[in-house]
């Protein structure tokens, strides 16, 4: 079975006054059709520059060093601008973390959603406009005739999120790449953001990549769960599969800062301990030994992918040699 994206080896760099440093290092996953996967950590993990890496959009110092991206079977690496245009805001969309960011001040917001509509579907003005509006609409925007008209500073942040999302799916993509998209928003709003994310991805049957520091918001959400630290991809399971055995001591610890409904009275939130170190692509073992309670001193050699059920797999050679409970 071939997937719609394949991303294998990936290692992305930036350059700077003193050097080079690796923000993703070698990482492989595959989204397949319909299926919506969860790329989970802290912040300063690499996620979004996997994301903008995947998207062809990493701007000045950043470059893809090594790896490959196929998209549909094409690799987006080796294509030029012109050729990815034609796939980005089509077959394959983003939602961005801040919309007010990401949407142009000086233009309205109908123009910005039929700019898209009008390039890659070929409508004429009059049928990109309803396209836009009916969007707007199933976004859940009240009078989309007259947010048309707005420009994107006077809408409230979870309106800008809900325009962002209008545009993302303006074309019908075949995968959205959602990074963080209710980071801005108070909870009200975020829930309510989730929601209508996951209904869409249901009703059009897109694929989709969730990025989230939040693995709260992954439960009811994906198909299957990344989990990244420190620019690598170090467990990877089935949505029930990581949230019942949790292999990756970073994984239990992201899980143990979670609150749910059958906690007792008594259990008490922990967090982890120390942050994400930098330059972390100078570490040769564990990247996350410095702050974990089982290390070892075989967490000082690299490690490899171990494979602790059928595509369960985690890099801690700690929990592959077992001594550890469960």
């Amino acid at each position: 079975m071939s997937h719609l994206l394949e991303v294998q080896g990936l290692t992305t760099a930036f350059k700077g006054d003193y050097g080079e440093n690796i923000s993703v290092d070698h990482i492989h996953f595959h989204v397949d059709e319909g299926e919506v996967v969860c790329i989970v950590g802290e912040s300063g993990c690499g996620k979004s520059v996997t994301s903008l890496s995947i998207m062809g959009l990493l701007g000045r110092g950043g470059a893809v060093t090594d790896g490959s991206v196929f998209f549909a079977g094409k690799n987006l690496l080796s294509m030029t601008e012109k050729e990815l245009d034609q796939i980005r805001g089509d077959q394959m969309t983003m939602i961005f973390q801040d919309p007010l960011t990401s949407l142009n001040p000086v233009f309205t917001v109908g123009s910005q959603i039929t700019e898209s509509i009008r390039a890659h579907m070929h409508l004429s003005k009059a049928d990109a406009v309803k396209r836009a509006e009916q969007l707007l609409g199933k976004v859940g925007m009240p009078d989309p005739h007259g947010i048309m008209k707005k420009y994107p500073h006077t809408l409230s942040g979870g309106m800008r999120q809900r325009v962002m999302i209008a545009m993302a799916l303006s074309c019908n993509p075949r995968l959205l790449i959602a990074d963080e998209p209710t980071t801005a928003l108070d909870v009200t709003i975020q829930a309510q953001i989730m929601e209508l994310l996951g209904e869409l991805q249901k009703e059009t049957g897109m694929s989709m990549i969730l990025i989230t520091h939040d693995i709260g918001l992954v439960a009811n959400m994906a198909d299957r769960v990344l989990v990244m630290y420190a620019g690598q991809i170090i467990e990877e399971a089935p949505v029930k599969e990581l949230f019942q055995n949790p292999r990756h001591p970073y994984t239990r610890a992201l899980l143990d800062t979670v609150p749910t409904i059958r906690d007792d009275k008594d259990r008490q939130l922990v967090s982890i301990p120390g942050i994400v170190p930098e330059s972390y692509d100078r570490i040769e073992g564990c990247r996350f030994a410095d702050r974990c309670r089982y290390r070892r001193a075989e967490c000082d050699r690299r490690q490899e992918d171990y494979q602790f059920a059928p595509h369960h797999t985690g890099k801690c050679i700690v929990m592959k040699e077992g001594g550890i409970p469960l």
